[in-house]
């Protein structure tokens, strides 16, 4: 059982009718103590599936005041141990229940992380300048294990499920940020390559050069669990290092092969990793979106509740048209 504890600062006046309210969702334990005469401390133990309704309560019902303030953290151990109950009726159970008994962190927690993925900073930047050399050189030198290890270093699942995560949320302001940290994403690998490929001959007998020239079907396949996998890490805020990885195998190798045919000035011959590369955004997209929106992330008022469900339609309808475009121009190089 995954546990978390709400800290929850409440002006006095409204602490009694507060502690009547919470009493109506699935609480564990609660604490409380006066810090001062005008302010309660209120500390709530709660499972980590039911955070999200406690803070979405507070959220509705601060009405923007910012006389409650609310701070999440993670339990890693509780004294005493807690017994799960079972349920008796489990085939009478809402569901809406059923829905979300895949546990994933609050709505409100993965907005924090998504805030600080979606912008590019100077560690962004140096890691994506590194980890486009050591891919390049990699690719250069035919040794897959260079490759991998500059997915290691790659910072690309970040903004790309951010952008993924705001598209679901109808949050422009967000999605403006991811885009533009997604662009430098891509556009840094390519413009070393490009220098690599102005200076360096093709490697036309590089294993790792010819794998991003040669497309296929499965590719799709490929991309769109690498977007599944990155966005279900991210909801349930398990380690990324590995989802990371795949995400980044999928989009990292095609920008590099692209920047250096690029400057090679093999324009035709750069089609190929092009649609390789736009297959994997907009597959790992489409996943990431498909996954947020399954897992019932959603804003709570209901003016946003609009904006969110036209925004993650349209980000649905326009993935998917890009991806069955490119799987035509696909079938169509194959044969």
């Amino acid at each position: 059982m995954e546990l978390q504890l709400i800290e929850v600062y409440i002006p006095v006046h409204r602490f009694e009718r507060f502690l009547r309210e919470v009493e109506e969702y699935h609480v564990i334990e609660k604490w409380y103590t006066q810090i001062s005469e005008e302010e309660q401390l209120v500390k709530i133990l709660i499972e980590k599936k039911y955070a999200e309704e406690i803070l979405d309560f507070l959220e509705v019902n601060d009405r923007g005041q910012e006389d409650i303030r609310a701070l999440l953290y993670n339990i890693s151990t509780y004294i005493p141990r807690i017994e799960v109950e079972e349920e008796e009726d489990q085939e009478e159970e809402d569901p809406e229940e059923k829905q979300k008994e895949i546990t994933r962190a609050s709505r409100h927690e993965l907005y924090n992380v998504v805030q600080s993925s979606s912008t590019s900073n100077v560690n962004y930047i140096w890691m994506l300048l590194l980890s486009s050399v050591v891919a390049t050189a990699g690719i250069v030198k035919d040794s897959a294990a260079i490759v991998i290890g500059a997915m290691v270093i790659a910072p690309l699942i970040g903004p790309f499920t951010a952008l993924a995560f705001a598209a679901t949320l109808g949050d422009y302001n967000l999605m403006k940020r991811s885009v533009l940290t997604c662009l430098y994403g891509l556009v840094i690998p390519i413009v070393i390559a490009i220098i690599f490929g102005l200076i360096f001959n093709l490697p036309i007998n590089s294993d790792e050069f010819l794998a991003r020239t040669n497309i296929g079907l499965m590719d799709i396949v490929v991309a769109l669990a690498a977007g599944t996998a990155g966005a279900m890490s991210f909801a349930k805020r398990v380690s990324e290092a590995l989802v990371g990885v795949m995400v980044s195998v999928a989009l990292l190798p095609p920008a590099v092969v692209l920047g250096m045919m690029l400057g090679a000035f093999e324009f035709q011959q750069a089609l190929t990793p092009l649609i390789l590369l736009m297959v994997n955004i907009s597959a790992i997209l489409f996943s990431a979106i498909l996954v947020f929106w399954t897992s019932g992330i959603e804003p709570v008022k209901w003016s946003e509740i609009q904006v969110a469900q036209t925004s993650k339609t349209y980000s649905l309808l326009f993935v998917s048209s890009v991806i069955i475009i490119l799987a035509v121009m696909i079938i169509i190089i194959q044969f």
